[in-house]
C-alpha cells in the first residue's frame, strides 16, 4: 500500500476507535504480555499480585436470596416477644419506606423459635439452624448490616455489585479482575444455584463494564453442566483445535489492530472452553467422594413436602447440598470465587413452615462445608460468606387486611450475615441492634463496608482496584459514599 492509500485508510471511524482505546490497549497489553517475552500471549485470568498480603485465597458466598429473617435465625429479641402485637412508636415509623406493609395497622410480632447459645464464644442461634450453631467458634457473626434498598432486586444488586442499579460487576467479576484465578481450565468465577430463580437473576453474576471474562459462568445441576460443551459427533479433538487456532490467529490479528479488550475476553474463552471439556466433567463426578463425605453433605437428601417459595423444582434439598460439595471441590482446584444462590426467602407469610423448610435446606451442607474445609486444611485462606440482601421486619406482615400476621416485610434497617475462615476472627459476634432489632445500636456495618472489608481480606485496596468507565475510575464501592474496611474482624 502506498503512503497516500495507508493515509486515506485512516477513516475518522478508524481514528476515533483507535484514539478511544489508545489508554486501553496500554493496560490491555500489560496483561496479555508475559515480564520476560513481550511477545508471549498469556490468559486474563492468570493470577495477580494483589496490593498487599492477603488472608484469603478463595471465596464461597452461599446468598440466600429473599432475605432470611435474622428475628427468628440469629438475633433473639425478648423484649419483642414482650411487645407481640402491640404498636410500634410512632416516631421510628416517619419517613419508613415498606414493601407492603400497612404501617396505620401495623403491630410488632415476636418469634416463635428458641434461641441459645453455643461453643466457647456464647454465640446465640434458633433451633432451626443446629448445624451452623455447632461451627459457631468458627463463625463471625455480624448483626449490624444495613443497606440502602427495601425491594429484592435492587438490594440483591446492592450486596452483590456494590450499588442497586444494573449494569454494574458484581464482586466475584471483581476479585477475579483483581487476583485472576489459579486454575486455568475452569473459569475463575463459577455460579450455582438450587430452587427457584433469584428475582436479580443473572445481573448478580454479570461482569458489567468489565471485559467480559471476568462474568461469572453458571454451572447447572447434573453431570453435564455447561451447555454446549461436548463435540458433536464426528468432530475429532484435532480437528476442533485446528479450528480453534484459526480463530486465535484472526482475532488476535483483529486485536493488535484496535485494541478492544472484549476481543481478548473471545479468545480467552474460546481457550477455556477447550480446557474444560475435560475439567468440568472429572469436577462434577462425585463417584470419588466418600459415602461419608456425601451423607455428611446430604447430597441425597429428599426435599420435604411442603415449603411454599423455598421449594424450587422440588429438588431443592439434594442439589444444595450438592452445590456445597461442588463449591468446596472448586476451590481445591483454584477457582477463585463462587457463588452459592438459592431463592426463595422471601416470607411475607406462612413464616414458620417455609423458614424451617430453607433453614433445613441450608443448615446441613453449610455446616458440612465450613467442618469439610477445617478438616482439609482449607478454611484458613477460604471465605465461607452466607447473606441475603436484607432483613425482616419486627412488624408483622398486614397487606390487603390481613386479619393474622403471619410473615415480615423486606428490612433494610437491620439484618445478619454470617462469614467463615478466610481470615475472618471465629467466634466473633460483632454489632448489635436495639430492642426490638429496628435499627443497628452498635457498630452498624453498610455493604459497602462489608465489601471493602471482603477485598480487604483478599489483599486488594477498595479505592485502587479500579476500572476505567463513563469518564471515571469505578469500583465495587460506591464513589460517593466513604467505605471502611473493619479490621476487628480479622484475625
Amino acid at each position: 500500500m502506498s503512503p497516500v492509500e495507508e493515509y486515506l485508510a485512516h477513516t475518522r471511524r478508524d481514528f476515533l476507535t483507535t484514539s478511544a482505546c489508545g489508554l486501553g490497549s496500554i493496560a490491555l497489553s500489560h496483561l496479555l504480555t508475559g515480564e520476560s517475552n513481550a511477545a508471549a500471549r498469556v490468559s486474563p485470568l492468570d493470577p495477580k499480585r494483589p496490593h498487599f498480603a492477603p488472608k484469603a485465597k478463595n471465596c464461597i458466598f452461599i446468598f440466600m436470596a429473599g432475605a432470611p429473617s435474622q428475628l427468628d435465625l440469629f438475633d433473639p429479641k425478648p423484649k419483642l416477644n414482650e411487645l407481640h402485637g402491640k404498636k410500634m412508636d410512632a416516631e421510628l415509623l416517619k419517613g419508613k419506606r415498606f414493601a407492603f406493609i400497612k404501617k396505620e395497622s401495623a403491630v410488632l410480632m415476636g418469634s416463635s423459635r428458641k434461641f441459645t447459645r453455643h461453643g466457647k464464644s456464647g454465640m446465640w442461634f434458633s433451633d432451626l439452624v443446629p448445624g451452623m450453631a455447632g461451627c459457631a467458634d468458627d463463625i463471625c457473626m455480624v448483626r449490624s448490616m444495613h443497606t440502602d434498598q427495601f425491594n429484592h432486586h435492587p438490594g440483591q444488586l446492592q450486596m452483590q455489585c456494590g450499588e442497586g442499579r444494573f449494569g454494574l460487576p458484581s464482586t466475584g467479576a471483581w476479585v477475579t479482575y483483581g487476583l485472576g484465578t489459579e486454575n486455568q481450565n475452569l473459569p475463575g468465577y463459577v455460579v450455582l444455584t438450587a430452587g427457584r430463580g433469584s428475582s436479580g437473576g443473572a445481573t448478580l453474576w454479570q461482569s458489567g463494564f468489565l471485559p467480559s471474562t471476568y462474568a461469572g459462568v453458571r454451572f447447572r445441576n447434573g453431570s453435564d453442566p455447561v451447555l454446549n460443551l461436548k463435540n458433536p459427533d464426528g468432530l475429532p479433538p484435532q480437528l476442533q483445535r485446528a479450528g480453534l487456532d484459526a480463530l486465535k490467529e484472526l482475532n488476535n490479528r483483529r486485536l493488535a489492530s484496535i485494541g478492544d479488550p472484549e476481543i481478548a475476553s473471545r479468545i480467552a474463552s474460546y481457550e477455556l472452553a477447550f480446557r474444560m471439556q475435560s475439567a468440568a466433567p472429572e469436577l462434577s463426578d462425585l463417584s470419588g467422594e466418600s459415602p461419608r463425605t456425601l451423607e455428611t453433605y446430604g447430597t441425597q437428601r429428599p426435599t420435604p413436602k411442603g415449603g411454599g417459595r423455598g421449594r424450587g423444582n422440588g429438588n431443592a434439598y439434594a442439589e444444595f447440598s450438592r452445590n456445597c460439595l461442588l463449591a468446596r471441590r472448586m476451590v481445591e482446584r483454584g477457582v477463585r470465587f463462587v457463588n452459592i444462590i438459592h431463592a426463595s426467602w422471601d416470607h411475607h407469610s406462612n413464616l414458620d413452615e417455609e423458614l424451617s423448610f430453607n433453614a433445613g435446606m441450608s443448615d446441613q451442607p453449610v455446616a458440612a462445608l465450613i467442618k469439610d474445609l477445617k478438616e482439609r486444611g482449607l478454611l484458613e485462606e477460604t471465605l465461607v460468606v452466607w447473606a441475603g440482601e436484607f432483613g425482616r421486619t419486627p412488624l408483622g406482615e398486614n397487606r390487603n387486611g390481613r386479619k393474622a400476621n403471619t410473615g415480615r416485610d423486606h428490612h433494610p434497617n437491620a439484618f445478619s450475615i454470617l462469614m467463615a475462615g478466610g481470615g475472618v476472627k471465629g467466634g466473633l459476634s460483632y454489632g448489635t441492634t436495639d430492642e426490638i432489632g429496628w435499627n443497628p445500636a452498635e457498630n452498624p456495618v453498610h455493604v459497602n463496608d462489608f465489601q471493602a472489608t471482603l477485598l480487604a481480606l483478599f489483599g486488594l485496596d477498595h479505592q485502587r482496584l479500579t476500572y476505567p468507565h463513563a469518564g471515571s475510575e469505578r469500583r465495587l464501592t460506591s464513589i460517593t459514599r466513604q467505605s471502611k474496611v473493619i479490621r476487628e474482624w480479622f484475625t
